[in-house]
């Protein structure tokens, strides 16, 4: 089934699919706002034409991305990467120093000690304790400031 790209208005593109996903149209089948994509909403749909005539009656929806002879279809290796989501932790090597962001020691400095990928979690060690302890957090938790790999 073909995936079309709807163009948005900024930061309106969880309300688009929200009211897309309201409408409950036979012609539309499935809808998706991901945040790494600004200003887009993908759609699948049966019928391109028609589902136009949808986007008419919605706010803050634009259009359709237009091909050569009507709306342009993606294929679904192109949407793909959107679905499968990715670990917190990626990018983060031990030996890092991270700023924590969250939690009861948000705003400490520490340097990563241990990364586990299946839980989504990082162990850290704070700099300005007095006693090295190690603190278990979640890698949405932490932001590095310096990488030993760069």
């Amino acid at each position: 089934m073909p995936i079309y790209s709807v163009k948005t208005t900024a930061s309106q593109e969880r309300t688009v699919a929200d009211m897309l996903a309201e409408k409950e149209m036979p012609e539309i089948q499935a809808v998706i706002a991901p945040d790494q994509l600004t200003s887009y909403v993908m759609v699948e749909a049966t019928d391109g034409t028609v589902f136009e005539r949808i986007l008419d009656e919605i706010p803050h929806a634009n259009g359709v991305i237009q091909g050569g002879d009507g709306p342009a279809e993606s294929p679904f290796s192109e949407v793909e990467h959107f679905l499968s989501p990715t670990p917190d932790v990626e990018g983060i090597a031990e030996g890092d120093i991270v700023e924590l962001i969250a939690g009861p020691f948000k705003g400490e400095k520490a340097r990563v000690q241990r990364i586990d990928e299946g839980k989504d979690q990082v162990t850290v060690e704070l700099y300005e304790a007095t006693v090295p302890i190690p603190v278990t957090v979640r890698g949405d938790q932490i932001r590095v400031l310096d990488s030993e790999e760069r």
